[in-house]
């Protein structure tokens, strides 16, 4: 009785889905591996080791999801106080082919703890949204959650988890 009755309210869920245009909300959990491409930066000449730099860095989106296996490009903003703090944003593109893709607004907030060594550790936690798309992901919605590590001295891995719905 119990399976008949999931059985029923999955078919119900896609049925609505099916009739109202809407789809079911499915997971997305992907990283993917930036390399710079291109960089502006201004490192601030008064002892505090503030800098700012504007950034494209480019991966492969690898893990599950909408977006899984597309290209990445990112147009990022990182205005950082090492051993402060920081705030990082801008867009990510998520290119699938020439007519497939997504655009992602993204933020974080950057907060250095106490390592285990002594040296600050740093924490980049924040969100991301999907605020646009073209061919399949056209009418793709979604949120989530975005923690950004450095992987080595200029690499960075982004991961995304969250949520998607819609699209072509």
């Amino acid at each position: 009785m119990i399976e008949q009755l999931k059985a029923a309210v999955i078919l119900l869920c896609v049925g609505f889905g099916m009739f109202t245009g809407h789809s079911i909300a499915a997971d997305l959990n992907i990283k993917a591996v930036m390399v710079p491409k291109e960089q502006i930066r201004l490192d601030f000449a008064d002892g505090s080791r503030h800098f700012v730099v504007a950034v494209r860095r480019e991966g492969k989106a690898e893990g599950n999801g909408a977006l899984a296996g597309a290209e990445v490009t990112e147009h990022g903003w990182h205005d950082i106080a090492p051993g402060v703090g920081g705030d990082p944003r801008g867009y990510l593109v998520f290119t699938a082919s020439k007519e497939d893709v997504a655009y992602i607004k993204w933020q974080v907030r950057a907060v250095f703890v106490p390592g285990a060594d002594g040296k600050p550790k740093l924490l980049d936690n924040g969100f991301w949204e999907i605020v646009g798309g073209t061919g399949k992901f056209k009418g793709l919605k979604g949120a989530g959650t975005l923690h950004i590590k450095a992987v080595s001295p200029t690499d960075r891995e982004f991961s995304l988890t969250g949520e998607t719905a819609g699209g072509a």
